[in-house]
């Protein structure tokens, strides 16, 4: 849990009188928390693999928006791995050493920025491809948005890096006691980090994708009162829209998703509340959080035919077969 304050002395004594004061967990209640955590562990890793090898092998997924869709896969992915280590804190004790929790806060703070910075290119295609469709391809290319999610990756690794530099370069420094995983940044630093992970990409998103709904809006009411006039080169532009406002729904669905997944750990962290939690809260809202890696495939699935199509062939291993990656899936 990472936690802002000028105080790190009381901060550090509460928790440790909390590990003084704190009854044992019952041993099958333990037994259960790491049977659920690991199965959601590899649950949401291998829900992220299908994704990942379906945009990846079949050529005609080799879309705009299906790489951004492998980003956001990417980082769910390695939201699984991460799963594997919160079993370690079930107990609300870190058994594997100070440098392994600071690597693994860090790589949590870049895979949750990336997160929400694949988020926000999500939100801008969807809305240029809504709101305006005829400079679609000629903005939206493959190399932009290649260039656009590798400076994602690339951008939240040096923010990261700068705003946890201190605890890794000495991993530990604030631990009061053994077994404690927990990082204290200065406050200002913290509100810093809150505006530009948090609160700047979700008014950003929020407001794109409102405007994206009202143009949506306009445009499947002009739809329904032209559709008995149009021609079969109409039928098609009025095809091409509804697909391009299904994937807006579809992925608006993704964003609301994951901003209800994410508010509560932010809401904690605005709320300095998190020197207030216990071992079972901050674990449930850690949980709740990385929950979110594990819906998006599911979401996929229920929304996008190509998807369960893919999963098919891959299930089947059909996609070791000769020119198995020219397959229609659209």
């Amino acid at each position: 849990m990472i936690k802002m304050s000028t105080k790190g002395a009381v901060v550090q004594g509460l928790w440790r009188e909390k590990q003084q004061q704190r009854p044992k967990r019952p041993h099958f209640e333990t037994i259960l928390t790491y049977v659920l955590l690991s199965s959601m562990s590899l649950l949401t890793a291998s829900l992220n693999v299908l994704v990942i090898i379906s945009v990846s092998h079949f050529k005609q997924l080799h879309t705009p928006t299906s790489l951004l869709i492998l980003s956001l896969a990417v980082s769910d992915f390695f939201v699984g791995l991460l799963l594997v280590f919160q079993t370690t804190l079930t107990n609300g004790c870190w058994y594997i050493g100070d440098l392994m929790c600071a690597l693994y806060q860090y790589l949590a703070c870049i895979i949750t920025s990336t997160s929400i910075g694949n988020m926000v290119l999500i939100s801008v295609d969807r809305y240029i491809a809504i709101c305006d469709p005829l400079h679609y391809s000629t903005k939206i290319t493959l190399k932009r948005v290649k260039i656009c999610v590798c400076l994602c990756w690339t951008c939240s690794v040096f923010y990261q890096s700068l705003i946890l530099k201190d605890v890794l370069e000495q991993p530990g420094r604030y631990n009061s006691c053994f077994g404690e995983c927990i990082i204290v940044i200065n406050p200002i630093a913290g509100l810093a980090h809150i505006i530009i992970s948090f609160t700047g990409p979700i008014t950003v998103i929020l407001i794109l994708y409102m405007k994206v709904f009202v143009v949506a809006a306009s445009q499947a009411r002009v739809m329904r009162s032209h559709t008995a006039a149009v021609t079969l080169q109409g039928s098609m532009k009025v095809s091409a829209r509804k697909s391009e406002m299904k994937a807006a729904r579809t992925l608006g669905v993704v964003v609301v998703v994951f901003i209800i997944c994410l508010c509560p750990y932010y809401f904690v962290a605005l709320t300095g509340q998190d020197n207030l939690l216990s071992v079972a809260s901050a674990t449930f809202v850690i949980f709740w959080t990385y929950i979110n890696a594990c819906l998006n495939p599911l979401i996929y699935a229920f929304f996008y035919p190509w998807f369960r199509k893919s999963v098919k062939l891959i299930v089947t291993l059909k996609i070791l077969l000769p020119n198995s990656s020219e397959a229609k899936m659209l």
